[in-house]
């Protein structure tokens, strides 16, 4: 709904403001979460309903099966109800009440009093409705919400069912500015001064106009204020625009190192008093995308060494809590990423606020599919007949206010760098069609050739023409982009010449050729593979700004035949832990010393396509004299290889092939240690060691000291390790949770992309020894003990206390 998410600003409240300005409470805007109830079928029949707190994901409590789709993860669909019960605060009777929800997916209808109050579509735009005219004071309400999702194969990845996201209960005066109607800007950046530009509109709902004044208040970090305007204005029923400019001396620059901020505060004021504010966090910086150099950022040319992300967190499903990404992109940043892409929709409020305190350059996209659909595979990828059912149905209707909402939504967000307006929507013969497919060279394409009966590709170019406009109305301090698949396609019908800068997938050879032949073309790569070439295309061709990987994080769906429910190609798995490829790509992207090794077997093929490292392993137990290759993945200049304390020599990264440097080994049971040096010191080390029988488990939380008087999320990671605590790497032990004191477990993650056991349960197996527990704290203070155990193994018990 606004920058700084609602549940944000209720805390900028209560700890920011001075006193004065706290008592008064000018606006509130609350959690609207607790105390839901929600049945599963569609009935209203106030029987077998159960009582639940959102955000809520009704298709990650499954069961898997087979009579689902795999591109959603074999798990259910359906249609469900909520409804939830409160009462009217009589002071609510002079100002305006709506209900905010930050998604729901999908094909929602909400009432209020039995009242409707509208429907939406898409699962994954927040919309917000007015309930002031059909409030009660003198009894109880009622919400419902319908959610629609039996169309369960509608998607190309797991999507999720239900109030996924937060609900806000929002309160305001007749007279306000609504967080969406903000548009901030920094038309001039400098390191000596900045310009910053804000343009908003006074919504007045009264039926007469009221003399008013905006004032403009840009606070610094440490609270101090960098610039302040005021504008007085006759606020007429309806909306009436401002404008306010105002000069920045000396400011901090937000970038990717240093994510400065600033907090921009906008009261509207009347006979001098506020009666609305809305604050938000800012940054101020400056973008460029060159055709010949690259990227840009406050002028200095950057490398955006990016990923794509889905919003799933395996076992949470898609209702996934602020503080599991918070933990999962700090392990991105270590890993040397500077870039998301939000693929392949907008995702939950709060992410945007973590990418900007976080430092993280976005793409935000819009859309998967238009107006006609994709294949969504049900027995497998690109096995056997697949389902057409998708948003494309509702894409003409609704297309055009979902995409203006998704960036006035987030326009102010500073991480934000480009908008797209679509995701291989020319996935050759996906649906579209062209006569050069019999010519042309085409690494990803649905059939064979040229497919008469299917639609033609020059559809696309009117439809990019129209979507481009929208964007423009509502933002143009970004450029727009698409991610094409089909470029050979697109290239003949005029498709890239629409947008401001035009990313290809998965097909760096065009770059070279593409560049001469279109000159003007700003290219960048919006998704791509891990294999090292992909990143020479990037790294040795100035303008080439950008490598998306294709991805970041294991998410649920697109997946292969049953039993495999989630797709493997990311950095790091469904928990969130890291696999070789992240060391690798840590390796290329990461300046701070790093060095890893792991090992295979010498007579696996070394070229492993796109994602190229998955049989590399971290495993140091083996049959004794067995010949190993062990590569060593570092940033490091010279690495050195020891074997139980014995040198195996040193090599020299740059000279090595692919940069990796290698060894041949004959495994001896024992410890396995390399050392990275730079200018002739030590500067990182690894180690692997032989690892005997399971024998125990440990575990350490991200969190033990949790709020009080709100939830809070631990998140626990489990080792199994032998009796000297060495990890075992091939474990798969079942591992059971218990916990006393006032806390729940949300869900177990191993990080399986094919296991089928009961994610609401309290066992689960280690993968290569390791699982990721999620307890959710109440608020309630006091102490939390989880217990974890398995049959033969020492257990281990993790406290968290809740002040």
């Amino acid at each position: 709904m606004k920058n700084i998410t609602y549940s944000a600003f209720l805390m900028f409240l209560c700890f920011c403001l001075p006193a004065k300005l706290r008592a008064q409470k000018i606006d509130d805007a609350e959690l609207f979460n607790s105390n839901w109830k929600f049945h599963l079928g569609d009935t209203t029949v106030n029987a077998g309903w159960r009582t639940l707190d959102l955000p809520h994901d009704w298709s990650i409590e499954g069961p898997f099966s087979e009579d689902w789709a795999s591109a959603t993860g074999y798990l259910p669909g359906g249609i469900g109800w909520y409804q939830k019960t409160f009462t009217a605060n009589p002071k609510w009777k002079s100002k305006r009440i709506s209900i905010y929800f930050d998604g729901v997916y999908k094909n929602s209808e909400v009432w209020i009093n039995g009242h409707s109050l509208g429907k939406r579509p898409n699962g994954f735009i927040p919309f917000e409705y007015d309930l002031t005219p059909f409030l009660n004071y003198a009894e109880k309400n009622i919400i419902k919400v319908k959610v629609d999702h039996s169309e369960f194969a509608d998607s190309r990845w797991y999507t999720g069912s239900g109030i996924y996201r937060n609900v806000y209960l929002i309160v305001k005066n007749p007279v306000n500015i609504h967080p969406w109607d903000i548009a901030f800007a920094t038309p001039e950046v400098t390191s000596n001064k900045a310009l910053v530009k804000i343009n908003a509109d006074v919504t007045n709902t009264l039926k007469n106009a009221v003399p008013v004044s905006v004032r403009l208040n840009l606070f610094k970090e440490d609270g101090s204020v960098a610039a302040a305007k005021t504008v007085k204005l006759l606020s007429k029923p309806g909306k009436t625009s401002v404008e306010l400019t105002q000069q920045v001396l000396s400011p901090k620059l937000w970038s990717v190192e240093h994510p400065q901020l600033y907090r921009m505060q906008l009261q509207v004021l009347r006979d001098g008093e506020p009666i609305n504010e809305v604050n938000q966090s800012v940054g101020i910086r400056s973008i460029r995308f060159d055709k010949n150099e690259g990227f840009f950022l406050n002028g200095v040319n950057l490398k955006l060494k990016g990923i794509c992300i889905h919003d799933d967190a395996g076992a949470l499903g898609v209702a996934v809590p602020r503080e599991v990404w918070e933990r999962r992109l700090t392990i991105l940043k270590e890993g040397g990423v500077n870039s998301l892409r939000l693929s392949h929709n907008p995702h939950a409020d709060y992410l945007y606020d973590l990418c900007d305190k976080m430092g993280f350059l976005v793409m935000d996209e819009a859309f998967d599919e238009w107006e006609i659909g994709k294949n969504k595979w049900v027995k497998g990828w690109n096995v056997g007949t697949p389902s057409k059912d998708g948003y494309h149905e509702y894409f003409k209707e609704w297309a055009h206010r979902d995409l203006a909402d998704m960036i006035k939504r987030s326009r102010n967000h500073t991480s934000i760098i480009l908008w797209s307006i679509g995701n291989e929507i020319d996935y050759p013969n996906d649906p579209y069609t062209h006569e050069i497919l019999n010519t042309g060279r085409n690494p990803q394409i649905y059939g064979k050739g040229y497919l008469p009966d299917h639609p033609a590709a020059s559809g696309l170019t009117s439809i990019a023409t129209d979507l481009v406009k929208v964007v423009k109305e509502q933002d143009r301090t970004r450029p727009v982009t698409a991610a094409l698949a089909g470029v050979v396609m697109s290239n003949e019908v005029g498709f890239p010449e629409v947008l401001d800068v035009v990313g290809y997938n998965y097909q760096e050879y065009r770059y070279p050729d593409d560049h001469k032949k279109y000159p003007n073309r700003i290219i960048y790569g919006s998704e791509n593979g891990m294999a090292r070439q992909a990143w020479n295309a990037v790294d040795s061709n100035k303008y080439i700004s950008a490598q998306y990987l294709w991805t970041g994080i294991d998410y649920l769906g697109e997946a292969g035949k049953w039993p495999q429910r989630s797709n493997g190609a990311g950095l790091l798995d469904l928990a969130g832990f890291k696999k070789t490829e992240y060391f690798y790509r840590q390796s290329l992207w990461a300046e701070k010393p790093m060095i890893y090794i792991a090992v295979r077997e010498p007579i696996q093929n070394q070229d492993r396509g796109i994602w190229s490292h998955r049989g590399v392993q971290p495993l140091w137990n083996w049959p004794t004299g067995h010949k190993l290759r062990v590569e060593c993945f570092t940033n490091c200049p010279e690495a050195e290889l020891f074997l139980n304390g014995k040198s195996l020599g040193k090599k020299l990264r740059d000279t090595s092939s692919g940069q990796i440097p290698s060894w041949n080994v004959e495994y001896q049971p024992g410890e396995l240690l390399v050392k990275g040096y730079k200018d002739g010191k030590q500067v990182s080390d690894f180690v692997l060691k032989t690892a005997s029988n399971a024998a125990a488990i440990s575990a350490s939380a991200d969190r033990v000291s949790l709020p009080g008087l709100k939830k809070g999320i631990s998140q626990i990671e489990v080792q199994v390790t032998d009796q000297n605590g060495v990890p075992v790497y091939t474990a798969d032990n079942e591992i059971e949770v218990e916990i006393s004191g006032s806390a729940r477990l949300l869900g177990l993650e191993s990080g399986s992309s094919s296991s089928h056991e009961n994610y609401q349960g309290p066992k689960r197996k280690t993968i290569h020894g390791k699982l990721l527990a999620y307890i959710e704290t109440s608020g309630k203070p006091g102490d939390v003990e989880v217990r974890f155990s398995s049959p033969g193994l020492s257990t281990a018990t993790v406290k968290l206390n809740v002040k």
